[in-house]
């Protein structure tokens, strides 16, 4: 309420400064209250002061009786504009530039935009005006723009209160830097109730003569009847100029009161309904210990029933794996350590549950695990069974491609006739050749070399046929071979080595580790290493490629590359 404190002072000023110097010049008001006083710059901020309360106090009531809108040809506004400017030049110090001496306003004035953040946009727009050539000129169009903006209280405040920033500006005495200055700004608020309509593009600021003019500030004696009057006006103005500022802060306040009632309303809800959650968590919990309560009693009897459940029927079922298959026995073994385990951990759970019954949740625990083996070994048995059904799978697929191989050998056997057929017939038709060559001879002398050239190419191409049909019969008796021992070792069933007959790795000899694993080759039926088995070719047996070792991989290229064409 800093604000609301400085009002009475300068309300009381305005109200002195009312009345009309009887001599009709300011001159003798001044030199009537401070007579006494001899400091020459005392004198001069009284005399600022008196001139400030003049152009202010007629300001305000020409704007009453004119609707409260002014332009900048109006007058008064200039004479206050003019009287603004004396009063901020008062005291300023002179600063030495590079070629001349300085002495602005501008330089106090610019430093109200770090001071102020909403004054950034007066000192931008000043800055951008492009008729505006001096520092003067910018702060005449500074002080406009706050006028229209009703803000010029509110950056001048800002400023007098920075006493050691403005000591930069201007000198100890200044009316800026003593009590005048303060007055003069708390007078500068009435100005709110006036809407400036100025226009600073189309002035010529640099170059105006900031002269005071004291003639509109003369009174006749007529005028000295209506003294009450002006001063109920002025009284009445000042006391209505301080309650729209006190009415301002109090919106400021009541707005931001708002808004931290919003912020508490908005935590309020949150926290009552975290409240809430809270209950109801605590009532669900005291839901489950009851509950908990009541079946630990129930829980410690069906564990017992269900353990003896459980191992009687975990031996019927070691009791099959020993008949179904020799290679259980240590998955069997294996389970029996298991049982013996989960056995001697039940003893331990029935002690430990008459001490404490939170041991509930490792039977809880121990009961799944031996349900996930009996259910894993029961899993084991459905994989053998389906791996017999592939076996026997197998076994048909094999019989059937060896009556496709036994169908394939007669069609092969067919083409050899066809090409021993033909053969015959080459050689009958080179006998016939050799009829008419020896008759060409005897016809006609001149056609022997042609027809000796003939028999060559005749030659030559039989013995390609001969060549060509001695090759076709070789490659049908390597097929026969073939696949005479295929469809056997198909019959005699595949060779299935075991993986704790082999430790070492049947091609590189390398030996079988937790990194270096075990694989079985598809054709031949050993166990190499991945290195030595990762090759996938299709095999009779299995129409999709599977994975067959380097040797078996060699071989089964080398047979499919001799049997083509």
């Amino acid at each position: 309420m800093g604000e609301g404190a400085s009002a009475p002072r300068w309300r009381g000023a305005a109200s002195r400064g009312g009345g009309r110097p009887r001599s009709g010049s300011p001159g003798a008001a001044v030199g009537s209250r401070w007579g006494a006083v001899k400091d020459p710059t005392a004198v001069e901020r009284a005399n600022l002061l008196n001139m400030a309360k003049l152009s202010i106090k007629g300001l305000i009531e020409s704007a009453l009786s004119f609707g409260r809108t002014l332009d900048s040809d109006y007058p008064p506004l200039q004479q206050f504009f003019v009287v603004m400017e004396h009063c901020l030049k008062h005291g300023l110090k002179v600063r030495k530039s590079f070629l001349s001496y300085n002495k602005t306003i501008w330089g106090p004035l610019e430093l109200v935009e770090k001071l102020y953040p909403e004054a950034e946009e007066i000192a931008a727009s000043v800055r951008d005006l492009p008729g505006l050539k001096t520092p003067l000129g910018r702060a005449r169009a500074w002080l406009r723009l706050a006028l229209m903006q009703k803000k010029m209280a509110d950056y001048l405040r800002c400023l007098i209160i920075q006493r050691d920033l403005l000591s930069e500006f201007y000198e100890y005495h200044a009316l800026m830097m003593e009590e005048e200055g303060a007055v003069i700004v708390g007078l500068l608020v009435g100005l709110n109730v006036i809407d400036a309509n100025l226009c600073v593009k189309g002035e010529d600021l640099d170059s105006q003569v900031g002269v005071i003019d004291f003639s509109m500030y003369l009174k006749n004696e007529d005028d000295i009847g209506s003294k009450e009057r002006n001063v109920q006006i002025a009284a009445i103005l000042d006391q209505k100029n301080y309650v729209e500022e006190l009415n301002r802060q109090l919106n400021s306040t009541v707005s931001s009161l708002h808004a931290r009632v919003d912020s508490l309303e908005k935590s309020n809800t949150k926290l009552i309904e975290e409240l809430a959650i809270a209950k109801n968590n605590i009532i669900k919990l005291q839901e489950e210990n009851h509950q908990l309560r009541s079946e630990n009693t129930l829980i410690l009897m069906k564990t017992q029933h269900h353990l003896e459940v459980t191992k009687v029927d975990v031996e019927a079922e070691l009791q099959t794996y020993r008949h179904s298959r020799q290679g259980l026995d240590e998955m069997y073994n294996e389970a029996r350590r298991q049982l013996r385990e989960e056995s001697q951990l039940r003893q331990d759970i029935e002690n430990e549950l008459m001490v404490q019954v939170s041991m509930k949740h490792e039977i809880e625990l121990a009961m799944k695990l031996l349900e996930k083996d009996i259910h894993e070994k029961q899993d084991t048995l459905i994989g053998l069974r389906q791996q017999l059904d592939e076996v026997k799978a197998i076994n048909i697929e094999m019989y059937q491609k060896l009556q496709v191989s036994d169908d394939a050998m007669k069609e092969k056997n067919e083409i050899v006739s066809r090409l021993e057929d033909k053969t015959n017939q080459i050689t009958a038709t080179m006998k016939q050749l050799e009829q008419r060559l020896q008759q060409a001879e005897k016809s006609q002398m001149e056609a022997e070399n042609e027809d000796k050239k003939f028999k060559q190419e005749c030659m030559s191409k039989s013995e390609n046929l001969q060549k060509e049909i001695s090759r076709k019969e070789k490659q049908l008796s390597k097929l026969k071979i073939e696949d005479i021992k295929e469809a056997n070792k198909a019959l005699q069933g595949q060779v299935w080595l075991k993986d704790k007959e082999a430790t070492h790795c049947k091609l590189c000899e390398k030996e079988f580790s937790l990194s270096k694993r075990k694989h079985h080759c598809r054709n031949c039926g050993e166990i190499f290493c991945n290195a030595c088995s990762d090759n996938e070719l299709p095999l009779p047996s299995s129409p999709k490629p599977v994975r067959v070792c380097d040797s078996c991989h060699a071989f089964l290229i080398q047979r499919c590359s001799s049997n083509m064409p």
